[in-house]
Protein backbone atom coordinates (compact mmCIF):
# COMPACT_ATOMS: atom_id res chain seq x y z
CA UNK A 1 0.00 0.00 0.00
CA UNK A 2 1.42 3.33 -1.01
CA UNK A 3 1.85 6.24 1.35
CA UNK A 4 -0.17 9.74 0.91
CA UNK A 5 2.16 12.31 2.67
CA UNK A 6 0.88 15.64 2.95
CA UNK A 7 3.88 17.99 2.27
CA UNK A 8 2.76 21.23 3.93
CA UNK A 9 4.16 24.76 4.07
CA UNK A 10 2.80 26.79 7.52
CA UNK A 11 3.29 29.66 9.27
CA UNK A 12 3.61 28.90 13.18
CA UNK A 13 -0.55 29.34 13.83
CA UNK A 14 -0.74 26.69 11.86
CA UNK A 15 -2.16 28.35 8.75
CA UNK A 16 -0.85 27.84 4.95
CA UNK A 17 -1.26 31.33 3.40
CA UNK A 18 -3.23 34.41 3.81
CA UNK A 19 -7.28 34.52 3.77
CA UNK A 20 -6.76 34.28 -0.16
CA UNK A 21 -4.05 31.32 0.31
CA UNK A 22 -1.39 33.97 -0.37
CA UNK A 23 2.01 32.32 1.10
CA UNK A 24 4.23 34.46 -0.48
CA UNK A 25 6.01 35.46 2.76
CA UNK A 26 7.37 31.77 3.24
CA UNK A 27 9.37 32.12 0.01
CA UNK A 28 12.66 34.09 1.93
CA UNK A 29 12.87 30.90 4.00
CA UNK A 30 13.87 28.76 1.18
CA UNK A 31 17.99 29.93 1.73
CA UNK A 32 21.06 27.80 0.94
CA UNK A 33 20.72 25.34 3.79
CA UNK A 34 16.96 24.59 3.40
CA UNK A 35 17.12 24.01 -0.41
CA UNK A 36 19.95 22.02 0.61
CA UNK A 37 17.80 19.98 2.23
CA UNK A 38 14.85 19.99 -0.18
CA UNK A 39 17.30 19.05 -2.90
CA UNK A 40 18.74 15.95 -0.84
CA UNK A 41 15.83 14.68 0.76
CA UNK A 42 12.61 15.88 -1.38
CA UNK A 43 13.46 16.80 -4.75
CA UNK A 44 10.34 16.19 -6.29
CA UNK A 45 8.07 18.65 -4.09
CA UNK A 46 10.20 21.20 -6.10
CA UNK A 47 8.20 22.30 -9.16
CA UNK A 48 9.81 21.48 -12.53
CA UNK A 49 10.64 24.58 -13.47
CA UNK A 50 11.96 25.52 -10.19
CA UNK A 51 14.56 22.06 -10.69
CA UNK A 52 15.65 23.39 -14.21
CA UNK A 53 16.40 26.92 -12.63
CA UNK A 54 18.65 25.34 -10.20
CA UNK A 55 19.94 22.94 -12.10
CA UNK A 56 18.52 19.31 -10.51
CA UNK A 57 16.26 18.59 -13.11
CA UNK A 58 18.01 15.38 -13.84
CA UNK A 59 17.65 14.38 -10.08
CA UNK A 60 15.58 10.97 -9.69
CA UNK A 61 12.59 11.37 -7.38
CA UNK A 62 13.19 9.99 -3.84
CA UNK A 63 9.94 9.83 -2.51
CA UNK A 64 7.07 10.48 -4.90
CA UNK A 65 5.96 9.64 -8.30
CA UNK A 66 2.24 11.21 -8.02
CA UNK A 67 1.11 14.20 -7.00
CA UNK A 68 -2.30 15.65 -5.71
CA UNK A 69 -3.38 19.33 -5.87
CA UNK A 70 -6.08 21.26 -5.40
CA UNK A 71 -7.29 23.70 -8.16
CA UNK A 72 -6.21 26.91 -6.61
CA UNK A 73 -2.57 25.40 -6.10
CA UNK A 74 -3.01 24.23 -9.91
CA UNK A 75 -4.18 27.54 -11.17
CA UNK A 76 -0.68 29.44 -9.45
CA UNK A 77 0.98 27.54 -12.49
CA UNK A 78 -1.41 28.24 -14.77
CA UNK A 79 -1.69 31.99 -14.64
CA UNK A 80 1.92 31.76 -15.63
CA UNK A 81 1.34 29.14 -18.39
CA UNK A 82 2.74 26.54 -17.00
CA UNK A 83 -0.29 23.31 -17.35
CA UNK A 84 2.25 20.72 -16.20
CA UNK A 85 4.14 22.13 -13.32
CA UNK A 86 5.38 18.93 -11.80
CA UNK A 87 6.16 17.08 -15.24
CA UNK A 88 8.60 15.03 -13.38
CA UNK A 89 5.28 13.55 -11.22
CA UNK A 90 1.78 11.93 -12.49
CA UNK A 91 -0.34 15.04 -12.16
CA UNK A 92 -3.81 14.91 -10.89
CA UNK A 93 -6.02 17.93 -10.29
CA UNK A 94 -9.19 17.56 -7.75
CA UNK A 95 -11.37 20.29 -9.49
CA UNK A 96 -15.24 20.45 -9.00
CA UNK A 97 -14.76 23.54 -11.35
CA UNK A 98 -11.93 22.59 -13.54
CA UNK A 99 -14.42 20.59 -16.58
CA UNK A 100 -11.16 19.95 -19.03
CA UNK A 101 -7.32 19.51 -18.43
CA UNK A 102 -5.74 22.43 -20.17
CA UNK A 103 -2.64 19.58 -20.18
CA UNK A 104 -2.88 15.65 -21.56
CA UNK A 105 -0.66 14.61 -18.81
CA UNK A 106 -2.52 16.10 -16.09
CA UNK A 107 -6.15 14.27 -14.92
CA UNK A 108 -9.04 16.08 -13.98
CA UNK A 109 -10.71 14.16 -10.47
CA UNK A 110 -13.88 16.37 -10.19
CA UNK A 111 -15.72 13.45 -8.00
CA UNK A 112 -15.30 11.02 -5.42
CA UNK A 113 -11.85 12.26 -4.69
CA UNK A 114 -11.29 9.54 -1.84
CA UNK A 115 -12.03 6.39 -3.89
CA UNK A 116 -9.50 7.65 -6.42
CA UNK A 117 -7.04 8.20 -3.71
CA UNK A 118 -7.63 5.32 -2.55
CA UNK A 119 -7.22 3.18 -6.05
CA UNK A 120 -3.74 5.59 -6.20
CA UNK A 121 -3.19 3.75 -2.88
CA UNK A 122 -3.80 0.54 -4.11
CA UNK A 123 -1.09 0.46 -6.87
CA UNK A 124 2.03 -1.15 -6.72
CA UNK A 125 4.94 0.80 -6.55
CA UNK A 126 8.46 2.17 -4.17
CA UNK A 127 7.06 5.43 -4.37
CA UNK A 128 4.33 7.53 -2.62
CA UNK A 129 1.68 10.12 -3.23
CA UNK A 130 2.68 13.93 -2.84
CA UNK A 131 -0.59 15.90 -1.54
CA UNK A 132 0.57 19.04 -2.38
CA UNK A 133 -2.97 21.07 -1.25
CA UNK A 134 -5.12 22.75 -0.76
CA UNK A 135 -6.50 23.24 2.49
CA UNK A 136 -10.27 21.88 1.35
CA UNK A 137 -8.88 19.16 -0.16
CA UNK A 138 -6.53 18.04 2.72
CA UNK A 139 -9.77 18.30 4.67
CA UNK A 140 -11.35 16.00 2.88
CA UNK A 141 -8.45 13.63 2.77
CA UNK A 142 -8.13 13.62 6.24
CA UNK A 143 -9.14 9.81 6.92
CA UNK A 144 -6.53 9.13 3.71
CA UNK A 145 -3.63 11.03 4.78
CA UNK A 146 -0.75 8.62 6.12
CA UNK A 147 2.03 11.00 7.09
CA UNK A 148 2.45 14.83 7.48
CA UNK A 149 5.57 16.61 7.00
CA UNK A 150 4.83 19.90 8.26
CA UNK A 151 7.49 22.77 6.92
CA UNK A 152 6.55 25.56 9.80
CA UNK A 153 8.20 28.79 8.82
CA UNK A 154 8.85 31.56 12.03
CA UNK A 155 5.77 33.86 11.01
CA UNK A 156 2.78 33.89 12.57
CA UNK A 157 0.02 34.68 10.54
CA UNK A 158 -3.20 35.25 12.91
CA UNK A 159 -5.77 34.39 10.38
CA UNK A 160 -5.67 33.17 7.01
CA UNK A 161 -6.18 29.26 5.36
CA UNK A 162 -6.00 26.39 7.75
CA UNK A 163 -3.59 23.41 6.94
CA UNK A 164 -7.04 21.41 6.93
CA UNK A 165 -10.30 23.20 5.89
CA UNK A 166 -12.55 20.39 7.43
CA UNK A 167 -15.10 20.29 9.90
CA UNK A 168 -13.91 19.32 13.55
CA UNK A 169 -12.28 15.70 14.05
CA UNK A 170 -9.64 14.34 16.41
CA UNK A 171 -7.10 12.51 14.09
CA UNK A 172 -3.67 11.38 16.41
CA UNK A 173 -0.26 11.17 14.67
CA UNK A 174 2.54 10.24 15.98
CA UNK A 175 5.90 12.48 15.92
CA UNK A 176 8.59 10.52 13.74
CA UNK A 177 11.63 13.55 13.54
CA UNK A 178 11.83 16.82 13.86
CA UNK A 179 14.73 19.00 11.69
CA UNK A 180 15.60 22.97 12.59
CA UNK A 181 17.11 24.88 10.47
CA UNK A 182 19.04 28.06 10.74
CA UNK A 183 16.57 30.61 9.49
CA UNK A 184 14.13 29.29 11.95
CA UNK A 185 12.13 26.89 9.81
CA UNK A 186 10.98 23.50 11.60
CA UNK A 187 10.32 20.45 9.22
CA UNK A 188 8.02 17.96 11.60
CA UNK A 189 7.36 14.24 10.42
CA UNK A 190 4.33 12.57 11.29
CA UNK A 191 2.91 9.17 10.76
CA UNK A 192 -0.40 8.42 11.40
CA UNK A 193 -1.14 6.32 14.34
CA UNK A 194 -4.21 3.40 13.59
Amino acid sequence: MRKLTYFIACSIDGFIGDPGGDASSMIPFVDEEFLAFLKAEHPETIWTQGRRAIGIDDLENKRFDTIIQGRASYDIALKDGITRPYAHLREYVASTTLKESPDPNVEIIADDLVGKVRELKAEEGEFGIYLCGGSRIAGALLDEIDELVIKTYPLVYGTGMPMFGSGFAISEFTLESVRAFGNGVLVRTYGRKR
